[in-house]
């Protein structure tokens, strides 16, 4: 386990490699096939689905190198959790200064008090046809969500705080 912290960059790509964003983080884990970064919100953002993010919001990453989504845990700057955002992606890859991964477009908003609502599933059919998704990706898209289900309704890790 690696609890070293350093910086590096996540970037976050399409399926036709174009990068659709970045941010800077720090990894404050490193266990196996699990990455923890925390990355705080430099401005204020507003999100169409998160609503206002506040400058000073911190998002917990959890980055699982061999899983095929990504959990982002939202603490409001006075240090409550805000809310959760689950990403449905490629496992990522992790050179030690950067983590990218593909987005598949699939989300997950998950509510503080665990209520969620699975998003975008129009926008991966959609780009499924557009980048012709490999069968086996779109397979493996849905049971990220069948599993991230799952992790939310039985409050497990990352989920259990």
């Amino acid at each position: 386990m690696v609890a070293s912290s350093h910086s590096v960059t996540v970037r976050a790509y399409k399926f036709d490699g174009s990068e659709h964003r970045s941010w800077p983080a720090e990894i404050v884990q490193h266990d196996g096939s699990l990455v923890v970064l925390h990355a705080f919100f430099q401005e204020e953002v507003r999100h169409q689905i998160l609503g206002t993010i506040p400058c000073g919001t911190l998002s917990v990453e959890y980055y699982w190198l061999d899983r095929w989504y990504n959990v982002f845990r939202f603490y409001k700057p006075n240090g409550e959790v805000r809310n959760y955002y689950c990403n449905v992606n490629v496992p990522p890859e992790f050179d030690g200064q950067n983590l990218r991964y593909i987005d598949l477009d699939i989300d997950i908003l998950v509510n503080a008090d665990h209520s969620y609502e699975v998003l975008d599933l129009a926008d991966f059919e959609e780009n499924a046809l557009r980048y012709n998704y490999p069968q086996k990706i779109q397979t493996r898209a849905h049971n990220a969500v069948i599993e991230l289900q799952q992790l939310i309704e039985s409050r497990s890790f990352p989920f259990d705080e």
